[in-house]
């Protein structure tokens, strides 16, 4: 008897493993699908049938689509096929959520920006702090709380600039931009770790140090 009880264990055992088999489009069993199908947009992958995972959730969207649906009807390419992702109009240039366009100013025209960029923020106490809290996290390591090129970096890598130093003291905000976007000497480029708008708060609050 308990042969035949362990067999039907086997078998059962052997049943249940084998429904969660997958292979090309069949994801097999799933837990909690929802972690597997974004119910949210994405551009380059979708879900275009309105009545996929209608077995999952009792939810009737407006649209009448069921969970896992997630393509846009209101934008069809010209082969037919539903885009979440807009293709931008020809000869366009994309501008950032304050209407600034992308920094193109070479890493070798430093001279070249300094002269000509202006601050686009204010001097508020908002902006102030805000750039403060931007040097805190991005600048300080190196640079040191005061702006003296005394930080814990410079302990072990000399020629930290010392920014309050005479060669420093006159360099305009159009300047520290340029130097924070694209590097300069021992200084990496930070342009890909925060926006226009964070390294012209930094840039700010540089000058309110030299002060």
């Amino acid at each position: 008897m308990n042969i035949v009880k362990s067999v039907i264990v086997c078998l059962g055992a052997s049943v249940v493993l084998a429904a969660c088999s997958a292979g090309g489009n069949n994801q097999g069993t799933e837990y909690a699908p929802n972690m597997y199908h974004s119910v949210a947009y994405e551009p380059y992958s979708q879900i275009t049938d309105p009545g996929a995972g209608r077995w999952l959730t009792s939810i009737e969207y407006e649209d009448g689509h069921a969970e896992f649906f997630n393509s846009n009807t209101l934008n069809v390419s010209t082969m037919g096929v539903f885009m979440n992702m807009r293709t931008p109009p020809a000869n366009t240039v994309p501008r950032n959520k304050n209407g600034w366009l992308p920094y193109r100013i070479p890493k070798d025209s430093l001279e070249l920006a300094a002269k000509r960029l202006k601050n686009p923020v204010d001097s508020s106490a908002q902006v102030i702090a805000q750039g403060k809290v931007l040097y805190q996290t991005y600048c300080q390591h190196c640079h040191g709380a005061k702006g003296e090129g005394d930080g814990k970096v410079s302990e072990k890598y000399a020629g930290v600039a010392n920014l309050k130093g005479d060669a420093y003291k006159n360099i305009t905000e159009g300047h520290i931009f340029h130097v924070i976007t694209n590097g300069k000497g021992l200084m990496w480029a930070h342009g890909s770790q925060m926006s226009a708008e964070e390294r012209w708060m930094i840039a700010k609050y540089v000058k309110v140090l030299q002060k």
